[in-house]
């Protein structure tokens, strides 16, 4: 920062700054100044020559000789000591120092921002520089690393080739070292094949003749054996009927005893009573005692059983399941003998269509892996005509899926009134306690799960439906629900959303009716009887067999086409009436005139029947 060092160069600054302003204007006691150009001040002069300037006229004269000697003009500091002094005279002259003042003080503001405008151009231009230096830095290290990856990526596709060379040699290698132990394999093979065939053309000609010398020895000896066990078995015969006879003849003669016995002694008894008052009188009381102590056991045994039954029994409403009736038979119920699907066993006692069959069985399998994997079950919905086998595929569905089995029939809730909901919540909570999982059927389903705006439909068997449904609104890991219907239209929508599978069992086609007139021939007619002891072939009146004559295969197929429209159950009847037309003979014995005549006339009560329902709906 610049400082006025004398009084000289202060009154040379105010001179030049005097100088630098031509007009002064007055207005309202405020001063303004208009600036002219005008040329720099000049030197300021040092401290000597301004105070020779302020001295006495004489050392004026002399002052100039000597400053005009020196190249100094007085006349121009003369002028300004005359300005400064009028300016000292002047009423402004603190205004103007003031102005002066400030015009320095921006000058020195501006030579700072000046200052740091050159140091911020100064950084920034540092910036640039090393931001250059940067980019020329990444784009040497990018290319020393695209020159790194170009010479790996040349390394490695060299040792991918010469290592895939290696593999190619060593394949080539082991192909030839693997024909070579084959064409080695396979003239052992024909030399050891050779010498097989030697060896079992031998032995088979040993052991035919072995054969023949065994079959020989087997046949005379199966004779003697035969003949030996007709004699002894009818020997055994008559010894075991001789003692039975004396053992019936004992064992009569013995209870004839014991019964004579009994009486006699019976009869001391009633005889000492009647002449003993005391006697009599301790015996009446003991009877009556007896028969009171039997009543009240009785009605309490009762009562207890009725208690134990509603709590640990099985529900009312359930008329057949597989689970035991009661907690404690559970160790006498045999285990099921029937293999599961998994094992390869399917439905066989049902006739149904192979397309039909097959999803039943994909069901019952999907069922079995569901219980296995604890996954919730799926509820299903079978309807279809009465009487085509509904029924029957829920009771081999849970016994092949490995699950207990329980049916009710959606009549008997209706009659229960008020106590339908306690029976429907019994029944899930009794279900729950099958460690294999429950197969609830559910037969006649639309007789109290038909839509709840039905007029038909009483308060009881709307409360019944909610309880089902609330039992059923989630999926349960416990129960597979399956509902069987012959209307499913009048269903609740509740119900068929809560149904995961739809089933339709429609009437059998001609090849399934064929199929179960085969079936129930041979449950009716062909089936043999069971072994019965000696005893019970004794005692037991021996029925005669019927005997089928000329019933083949083309007359089953004629009066499988002839019924057609026939249910399954009708079938099972019509080979029902076939058995009880044939026992009606005297010989026993069914023809094809007789299976016809039955046949013929089912047909026309079938129609009959159809004929009624049409005019009944009418």
């Amino acid at each position: 920062m610049r400082r006025f060092r004398s009084p000289a160069t202060v009154m040379a600054a105010g001179a030049a700054a005097a100088a630098s302003f031509a007009d002064v204007a007055y207005a309202d006691g405020y001063s303004f100044f208009r600036r002219h150009s005008a040329p720099p001040p000049p030197a300021a002069p040092d401290a000597d020559a301004a105070a020779a300037a302020s001295g006495d006229s004489g050392q004026e004269t002399t002052t100039e000789v000597d400053s005009s000697a020196s190249g100094f003009d007085p006349e121009s500091l003369e002028r300004a000591a005359k300005l400064l002094r009028k300016l000292n005279s002047s009423k402004h002259a603190k205004q103007l120092f003031e102005v002066m003042r400030l015009q320095e003080k921006t000058r020195l503001a501006e030579l700072e921002a000046e200052k740091v405008q050159f140091v911020i151009q100064q950084h920034l231009r540092d910036i640039e520089r090393q931001r250059k230096e940067g980019e020329k830095f990444r784009e040497s290290l990018q290319q020393q690393a695209q020159s790194e990856a170009q010479r790996l990526r040349y390394e490695d596709e060299l040792a991918r080739k010469r290592m895939q060379t290696e593999r190619e040699a060593q394949r080539r290698q082991d192909a030839e070292l693997v024909k070579m132990q084959e064409a080695s394999a396979l003239r052992k093979e024909e030399a050891r094949r050779a010498t097989e065939k030697k060896i079992l053309e031998q032995m088979l000609q040993k052991d035919k003749e072995k054969a023949e010398l065994d079959r020989e020895n087997i046949k005379d000896k199966a004779k003697a054996q035969g003949e030996a066990r007709a004699h002894e078995k009818k020997l055994l015969e008559d010894y075991n009927r001789r003692m039975l006879l004396d053992q019936l003849n004992g064992d009569k003669e013995k209870w004839i005893a014991a019964i004579n016995t009994a009486f006699s002694h019976i009869e001391g008894g009633f005889r000492m009573l009647l002449t003993d008052r005391s006697k009599l009188l301790m015996g009446i009381g003991g009877v009556t005692a007896l028969a009171a102590g039997i009543y009240t056991t009785r009605e309490g045994a009762k009562v207890t059983w009725g208690y134990i039954n509603r709590i640990l029994g099985q529900p009312s409403l359930i008329r057949e399941s597989s689970m035991p009736k009661f907690p404690f038979s559970r160790f006498k119920v045999l285990k099921p003998t029937s293999s599961s699907l998994s094992e390869g066993a399917g439905f066989e006692n049902v006739i149904l269509h192979p397309s039909l069959k097959r999803r039943i069985e994909h069901l019952a399998r999907a069922t079995a892996n569901t219980k296995s994997h604890d996954a919730p079950f799926r509820n299903m919905l079978f309807y279809g005509p009465p009487g085509t086998g509904k029924t029957l595929v829920a009771r081999e569905m849970a016994r092949k899926s490995g699950l207990d089995y329980a049916m009710m029939t959606g009549g008997d809730v209706a009659p229960l009134g008020s106590e339908a909901v306690t029976k429907i919540h019994q029944i899930f909570d009794w279900a729950k306690k099958s460690r294999k999982g429950m197969l609830l059927f559910i037969d006649e389903a639309d007789a109290f799960l038909c839509e709840r705006n039905s007029i038909h439909m009483s308060e009881a068997q709307r409360s019944a439906l909610n309880a089902l449904l609330f039992r059923t609104g989630d999926q349960s890991r416990d129960i597979v629900l399956v509902l069987a219907t012959n209307r499913p239209s009048d269903l609740d929508a509740a119900i068929t959303d809560r149904i995961d599978e739809v089933i339709e069992f429609p009437l059998p086609g001609e090849e399934e009716r064929y199929q179960l007139l085969k079936l129930y021939l041979n449950h009716y007619m062909l089936k043999e009887d069971g072994k019965d002891s000696f005893l019970g072939s004794l005692l037991k009146k021996q029925q005669q067999k019927i005997q089928v004559k000329d019933i083949t295969d083309d007359l089953l197929r004629e009066a499988a086409r002839k019924i057609n429209g026939f249910s399954g159950r009708e079938i099972a009847k019509l080979m029902a009436s076939v058995q009880a037309a044939v026992y009606g003979r005297l010989d026993c014995v069914l023809d094809p005139q007789l299976l016809m005549e039955v046949v013929e006339y089912k047909v026309a009560e079938h129609h009959q029947r159809i004929k009624l329902a049409s005019e009944t709906s009418t």
